[in-house]
């Protein structure tokens, strides 16, 4: 775990980004075409997480970014290189562009200044979809990474940062994967050598501390 006033520095609200990944009805919601994904993220309190994170980066003046993944009815622009690509046009609940498949999932609020991207390709939320020319404008620093899943968006959306100059930052307990077992051992052996892994509750007091004025 990072040294208090090291967590304080990279999460300063006028640098920081919270960012929610795929945190949507038709994946972590009722619905989903994911039913054990679903499970996961909110028996474990991930979900219920990225929601109180949300919640106080809107107080603190902290930008949220929900990424959406979504595709068309027709599947056009949708990509087929990979067999997780190919079974998502199978799968029993779509995430068709306009559907309630792809709204933000309760119990997760959505503010007005919020920024909602929505990709109809690939596997990460910042590659190719226009989030890393949008947080440059934003005067992200340090990119806060949430939501699912930890098997594939969430390293997907790390390494990423990483790679741009972003500081990563993952609270271990606002991320979930399947099985139960993977998410800790992902973050242990994979996530921890590469970003700053924290807990909600750490992120929280950042934010609620008192500290000069957050960005406008």
């Amino acid at each position: 775990m990072p040294r208090p006033e090291q967590l304080a520095a990279q999460l300063d609200p006028s640098g920081a980004v919270l960012l929610t990944v795929e945190c949507q009805q038709g994946v972590v919601g009722r619905d989903s075409a994911l039913p054990e994904l679903a499970a996961q993220a909110r028996s474990s309190g991930a979900l219920e997480n990225v929601a109180r994170l949300v919640d106080v980066a809107h107080a603190a003046g902290v930008q949220v970014l929900h990424a959406v993944a979504e595709r068309r009815p027709d599947g056009r622009g949708a990509g087929s290189n990979a067999p997780l690509l190919r079974a998502a046009g199978w799968l029993p609940v779509q995430q068709h562009s306009g559907s309630s498949a792809v709204r933000v999932a309760e119990p997760i609020e959505v503010a007005d200044e919020d920024i909602v991207v929505r990709r109809l390709h690939g596997l990460s939320p910042i590659a190719g979809t226009g989030v890393d020319a949008l947080l440059r404008n934003l005067g992200c620093r340090t990119l806060v990474v949430t939501g699912v899943s930890a098997n594939v968006a969430i390293p997907n959306a790390v390494f990423d940062a990483v790679n741009l100059g972003y500081t990563a930052v993952v609270p271990a307990d606002a991320i979930a994967g399947v099985p139960p077992e993977y998410t800790p051992a992902m973050i242990r052996n994979t996530l921890a050598l590469v970003a700053t892994v924290t807990t909600t509750d750490d992120v929280l007091a950042c934010w609620r501390a008192p500290r000069r004025a957050a960005r406008t």
